[in-house]
This record gives C-alpha cells, sequence and structure tokens, in this order.
C-alpha cells in the first residue's frame, strides 16, 4: 500500500511561516488507530486524510488527527486541505473562484476559494457550528495569572475577561494588557491539569489588543498541553470560536464585524487569519475564517504490513 502525501504551511503566503500541516489525498478506507499513528509519526498539530464523503453533498470528508487524538473540527487542516483539492483539480473549481463542501464530524463545512493578484489561492471556510459560550465558569483572575505567569495586573478583568467558547473545539479566551505581556506567557502545567480537571478544557488562548502589524487587530498565542504541541502557530478553530467572544462585546448589532489575527510570532512561524462574523439583531449568524496556503514537500508511505 501507498499513502501520498504533501506538507504545506497554512496561514501564511512564505515558506516557513503559518502552521505546518500533512495532508494525505484520497485516501483509502484505514483503522482510525493507524491513521493516529500516521499523524503521531509526523508530529505535526495536525494531520489529515482526505477520504470519500459519506454525504452526497461533500466533495471530500476529512479526518483530521493531532498527535494524540482526532479532532471534529479544525481550522488550518480544512484549509489546507482545500487548498490541495483546489490545486490538485479536485474541488470542481474552475477559473479564479469557486465553492465546495467538505465533511467533517461537526458537520458540512462551506469553503469558497479566491485567486489573488499574485496567483495565491485565497480560502475561506464558514464554520459549521456558531460559537457557544462554555457553560463552565472561567478561572479567577488569581488562578489565570498562576495558570499563564504573569502577574494579575497584566490579565484584562473588566467586560474583556477570560471566557470559554467553542466552535466544535472549546478554548478559554484570556485577555491580557499588551503584547509584550503576552510575549511573556508561559503555560504552568500544574495549573493547566487543574484546568483540565476542573472544566475538561485545556486550550488556551491568550490574546491582546496590541498588535504588531498595522493591519491587524488581534495578537494571539494558543497553547495546547492535552495535544503534546505546547504551542499552536496558527489556530482557525481557535479564531472561529474567538468571534463569538468578541461579538458579544461589540456595540454593532448588524452587519458583518471582522478582524485581522497574527499568531505565531513568538515562535518564529508568522501567521495571518482573517475572521468574520455576521450579526442579525446582535446575534452571531455566520463565521467565517480565511487565509492562504503554501506547498511545501510531496512524498509517500510505502510497504505496510
Amino acid at each position: 500500500m501507498t499513502l501520498k502525501y504533501c506538507t504545506l504551511d497554512v496561514f501564511t503566503d512564505h515558506r516557513f511561516g503559518g502552521n505546518p500541516l500533512a495532508v494525505f489525498t484520497d485516501v483509502p478506507e484505514l483503522p482510525t488507530d493507524f491513521m493516529q499513528k500516521i499523524a503521531r509519526e509526523f508530529n505535526l498539530s495536525e494531520t489529515v486524510f482526505i477520504v470519500k464523503p459519506r454525504d452526497p453533498r461533500a466533495t471530500r470528508r476529512l479526518r483530521i488527527f493531532t498527535p494524540v487524538r482526532e479532532l471534529p473540527f479544525a481550522g488550518h487542516p480544512t484549509l489546507g486541505a482545500a487548498h490541495v483539492l483546489v490545486e490538485e483539480g479536485l474541488a470542481g473549481v474552475s477559473g479564479t473562484s469557486g465553492s465546495f463542501l467538505l465533511e467533517e464530524e461537526v458537520g458540512l463545512v462551506p469553503i469558497t476559494v479566491n485567486r489573488q493578484a499574485t496567483g495565491a489561492w485565497f480560502l475561506q471556510l464558514t464554520t459549521a457550528k456558531l460559537p457557544e459560550e462554555a457553560p463552565a465558569a472561567a478561572p479567577s483572575v488569581l488562578e489565570l495569572a498562576k495558570l499563564l505567569s504573569v502577574a494579575e495586573s497584566d490579565i484584562l478583568n473588566d467586560a474583556d475577561f477570560a471566557q470559554f467558547y467553542s466552535c466544535g473545539v472549546p478554548y478559554l479566551f484570556v485577555p491580557l494588557r499588551d503584547r509584550s505581556v503576552l510575549a511573556q506567557v508561559s503555560i504552568d502545567p500544574a495549573a493547566c491539569r487543574k484546568l483540565h480537571a476542573t472544566t475538561g478544557i485545556s486550550d488556551v488562548y491568550a490574546f491582546s489588543y496590541d498588535p504588531e502589524r498595522e493591519d491587524s487587530d488581534i495578537r494571539a498565542r494558543m497553547f495546547a498541553q492535552e495535544f503534546a504541541i505546547i504551542e499552536d502557530p496558527a489556530t482557525g478553530s481557535a479564531a472561529a470560536a474567538l468571534a463569538g467572544y468578541l461579538a458579544r462585546r461589540s456595540w454593532h448589532r448588524e452587519g458583518t464585524l471582522q478582524w485581522t489575527i497574527e499568531q505565531g510570532f513568538e515562535m518564529g512561524r508568522p501567521s495571518i487569519l482573517h475572521l468574520e462574523a455576521d450579526l442579525a439583531e446582535g446575534t452571531v449568524t455566520a463565521v467565517r475564517v480565511g487565509g492562504t496556503a503554501i506547498r511545501m514537500s510531496e512524498g509517500k508511505l510505502t510497504s505496510f504490513d
């Protein structure tokens, strides 16, 4: 058996930036534990397997794995897989734009693609699930300070206080004073274990309204101790959930809100995520996450017993 794959950097327009991803295209039916072993071997934040869809409306179905478990939804694997399907002529896209559906455990994920003047594809997903506030209460400021290894005064403790949100994968969102504080964040393992024990959630998204780039709105870092990946350079599913957090705090009641998020800068893997949320009477009705990707390598796995 031969399995062909490629690797990409997602949420970037240049090599060695963004979030690395391994994509296996049109693989046969494989045991889940076997796909999990492959993902562990690659040891990237995610590895995605493109398989035949169960829903006839979908172009393909995605199986997404971290090194330790399968995910129902993730942003950079979705956009990376979409990029590969478009590049290889498997998405039914002709010309400079198109749309199609990808099937994931959370449901059908709409994809739109547009070729930019540079020749790069800009890919955008619409989440299958809208952002939901998790029922768990956020830790206290004292507990958050210990969790992030920062001073209590560095955590915004007003209308922008910490909160759990999810678009299929839950995150703890913690707003910090500025990007210099964000750069100092280091997750305390014991506090993280306590967070998981009390809430079932251990993915922490720390952010600041103090970006580095003039065109950005937010600077972010995402820590996922559970995945055996200490920090993730670009997290589409977290950005999607952040839309719910941000929309709740916006004075806008109608229309489309837009944010540009910079992530991964502290890791030396700058990533740019474009986030949109549609509002009707103050309620989020749709969330979109977009960005570009670039192919890095190709290969194959062979001779499995």
